[in-house]
């Protein structure tokens, strides 16, 4: 007899999809009993971890990830975490497991009331089969759902009594099912945006997360070149989608209306690729565009395209739509201003200086910054969430390969630990440093418990300031520096560390940084780094 639970683990395995992310319940365990030999299960202590984890494991590998989680409770908790996998177009194939199906009209205890309603609206689909002989078929929908372009989370509720339900013979359908996406780039559309470009006296490009995401960096490069454009990256960038050692990248785009429009004046075109139009968050207003300037918008996400308050959009493919205008357009001679900028891309040695701090004084966080470019190797992959830094990483830490950079990308904290660890466990030959505040470190401690039980060599460095910098900027700007709870002063990280069975250090001075950070690139275990340093920074 094949059982729903032997056709539900061989469409995961025929997917590719042999890791799963969990936490589980008494809902979850009788599907769970059944896992094969040879799929993994990496536990997470708390369920915003294991999403976590899992998202970073999916953009990592451009593959759909499998997540377990304990009913609504449990999805609850993992809420927060799905608003970046949402905002990320994340793969992800969450499943809940619900109470008996007799029984879920009672609400009896751990009965997911109204399951597909709620992880809305971060997921693209959500769905409880209406029987058990439907949950092959639900799982599948949802997987092929998942990679469709715009990617994204999807959701599925199961009755933990349907996992032993003989299934029939007709399941066979379904694991054999493909679904390819048909069509080509939108020929006409961009030959008609390289028509635009070729015809723009001073055109600009500001890429989004969805470049990296299609690995269309090298294309994006060659575009740049051939235009003679200036690069920006998307604000409140959750990727890197170009090298920031070229002499075209100018930097992150502010998060604001006023300060975007001023950073495009002067550009006669704009051309956004793979990033909505625009993700604002301060509240500064004035001009979407300086006057007599044309956006075009090439996006993978209809959503995207349809809510943007100005521009011509496009929606197609983002790899191919970035290699065809790389092709379409005119080469022009490189800018006489790119030479100034122009890096070798040599990693000098580290020339900051080594003073020993004295009375409680604490570092600067671009020195630190500087230390780890500086120590780390040429194809590290950097996990962000030192939020009241990110200036200064994008000033300092030079990325110039696929896949180096990620950041939450709905802004909510408790991404970058777990994360860091979803993305070593789908990249074992880089090494993974994740660089996180000590407030958003809090959102996500138990991370370094996985980390730790399946030796996940992430090196977690966690900038120690005592405050929650990045609201306390905007406290500074909305004149609300009187409002409670802005620091976190007393946490112990080394102490939290080795409590949960990763190695600790505490660096007071960047020699001291230097010799933690040497030593954990050669280890084969995670480490945590607590660096002290000062409570303001460029944001």
């Amino acid at each position: 007899m094949t059982t729903v639970n032997d056709a539900a683990w061989d469409l995961l395995r025929r997917h590719g999809m042999t890791t799963v992310f969990g936490n589980p319940g008494s809902n979850e365990l009788p599907f769970l009993a059944g896992m094969p030999e040879d799929f993994r299960y990496v536990l997470g202590l708390h369920e915003g971890v294991v999403l976590g984890m899992a998202d970073g494991f999916a953009q990592a590998t451009r593959r759909p990830a499998f997540v377990n989680l304990h009913a609504a409770s449990g999805s609850g908790n993992a809420m927060g975490a799905l608003t970046n996998a949402w905002y990320a177009h994340t793969p992800l194939v969450i499943t809940a497991g619900q109470q008996v199906r007799s029984t879920v009209g009672q609400e009896v205890m751990l009965s997911n009331v109204d399951a597909t309603t709620l992880p809305r609206p971060l997921v693209k689909h959500a769905a409880e089969p209406t029987c058990a002989q439907d949950v092959v078929r639900s799982l599948s929908q949802a997987l092929h759902t998942a990679t469709l372009d715009p990617a994204g989370p999807v959701y599925v509720s199961v009755p933990y009594d349907d996992w032993a339900a003989e299934i029939g013979a007709d399941v066979a359908y379904v694991l054999e099912r493909r679904v390819v996406v048909g069509g080509g780039v939108a020929e006409a559309e961009i030959a008609r945006m390289a028509q635009l470009l070729d015809a723009a006296e001073a055109p600009v490009l500001v890429l989004g997360p969805d470049v990296d995401s299609a690995r269309a960096n090298d294309d994006a490069v060659a575009l740049a070149e051939r235009l003679g454009a200036d690069v920006w990256v998307a604000p409140s960038a959750s990727r890197c989608p170009f090298p920031t050692v070229h002499p075209a990248f100018r930097g992150v785009l502010p998060a604001s209306v006023a300060g975007i429009t001023d950073k495009l004046t002067g550009h006669d075109v704009v051309l956004v690729i793979g990033a909505p139009v625009f993700r604002y968050h301060q509240y500064d207003p004035g001009e979407y565009l300086p006057a007599g300037t044309r956006l075009l918008h090439v996006s993978c996400d209809p959503g995207e395209a349809a809510r943007a308050p100005m521009g011509d959009a496009v929606v197609t493919a983002i790899g191919p739509a970035v290699a065809a205008l790389a092709t379409a357009v005119t080469p022009r001679p490189e800018p006489e201003r790119w030479a100034a900028t122009r890096s070798d891309d040599t990693r000098d040695a580290l020339t900051a200086a080594d003073e020993e701090t004295t009375d409680g004084a604490r570092l600067n966080a671009a020195d630190v910054l500087a230390t780890i470019d500086a120590l780390a190797p040429e194809d590290a992959v950097y996990v962000n969430e030192a939020t009241s830094t990110v200036g200064d990483f994008w000033a300092t830490i030079r990325m110039d390969r696929p896949g180096s950079y990620y950041f939450p990308a709905s802004g909510g904290l408790g991404f970058g630990m777990p994360a860091a660890v979803g993305v070593q466990l789908a990249e074992p030959e880089r090494r993974v440093i994740a660089v996180i505040g000590d407030g958003s470190a809090n959102y996500g401690i138990t991370a370094l418990w996985s980390a730790a039980q399946y030796r996940v060599p992430v090196v977690f460095v966690i900038l120690n300031n005592g405050t929650y910098g990045a609201l306390r900027g905007f406290a500074t700007k909305l004149d609300a520096l009187n409002a409670p709870g802005l620091d976190v002063p007393g946490i112990d990280f080394v102490a939290l560390a080795e409590g949960y069975g990763v190695s600790g250090h505490r660096a007071t001075t960047l020699a001291d940084l230097r010799s933690a950070l040497t030593e954990a690139l050669a280890a084969d275990t995670p480490t945590l780094i607590e660096v002290t340093t000062e409570a303001l920074a460029r944001m």
